[in-house]
């Protein structure tokens, strides 16, 4: 897909579209986690409504490309990128967290399309995405494997373990996209345990590396381009977010990685957001 103006304002619009489905379900649901889901829901529209090959209506198409969400307690935001691409109703995103629901508080990938893996313990999800990057190549499919990690979950040695074996071993079907919004649960992520600078961290691994604005549309999809066109080696991008992102009340606060909105704060949220449905 060529991207135009249009392409970019349409992409725009949908993240507004899945910025609302999150507060609306994490509102309803009464738990969950903001912050980190609003933070990156330009990255993850660009994927599932620009980049990615996958078929809402064949999950297990051989051809499609691969995500895998490592900071899995941002399920909130895969939820609503796979309803809004086809993968269950719509309506389904307001079950969330409730006994029974296949939207469970992490995602499960026996239980809901569209799921690759289950995820929720933070650092494995790169590891996880170099063994499917390796059987991708071995199969001699020509598909691409995204995980999106966040940066309080880089203080995760298997991390860096997992880095250094994707740059080994030429990775050039993986890209690691971080979710770089300075904050994690107990604070700012240069407090508790720092991990800047994330970028020359990758690059001394071995990897291609790539520094955005992850709320510039333009941006992201230029990164996933050019990530596209290392065949030798694993990308990361280092994507710099907002907490919380799309509503003042939860932008740059900590305290919202797993606080859900509140009935006035979703009225809030939701005219600030705008883009509707």
């Amino acid at each position: 897909m060529v991207l135009t103006a249009e392409v970019v304002r349409d992409l725009n619009v949908m993240a507004c579209r899945i910025r609302t489905d999150i507060v609306e379900m994490l509102n309803k649901s009464g738990s969950g986690h903001t912050g980190g889901s609003l933070s990156a829901a330009d990255l993850v529209t660009a994927l599932y409504f620009h980049k990615m090959k996958h078929d809402p209506k064949n999950p297990s198409w051989d051809g499609r490309d691969r995500f895998i969400l490592s900071k899995g307690h941002a399920a909130p935001l895969l939820y609503a990128a796979l309803a809004r691409s086809g993968y269950f109703p719509t309506e389904e995103l307001m079950t969330l967290r409730q006994l029974g629901s296949r939207l469970q508080g992490h995602p499960d990938s026996k239980k809901l399309p569209g799921v690759e893996i289950s995820t929720g313990s933070l650092g494995q999800g790169l590891s996880i995405a170099c063994g499917m990057s390796l059987a991708l190549r071995l199969d001699k499919k020509d598909c691409r494997v995204y995980a999106l990690l966040g940066d309080g979950e880089l203080q995760e040695g298997q991390v860096w373990e997992a880095a250094m074996t994707a740059a080994h071993f030429g990775l050039g079907n993986l890209t690691a996209i971080v979710d770089n919004n300075g904050l994690q649960i107990d604070g700012a992520c240069k407090d508790v345990m720092c991990v800047d600078p994330i970028a020359d961290k990758f690059k001394a691994f071995g990897w291609d590396t790539i520094e955005i604005d992850g709320h510039d549309m333009t941006a992201i999809i230029d990164a996933l381009d050019r990530a596209t066109t290392k065949r030798d080696r694993p990308t990361a991008i280092v994507a710099r977010t907002i907490k919380g992102k799309g509503c003042s009340i939860f932008e740059g606060k900590a305290e919202y990685h797993g606080t859900a909105p509140s009935d006035e704060e979703l009225k809030v949220a939701l005219q600030e957001i705008g883009g509707g449905k």
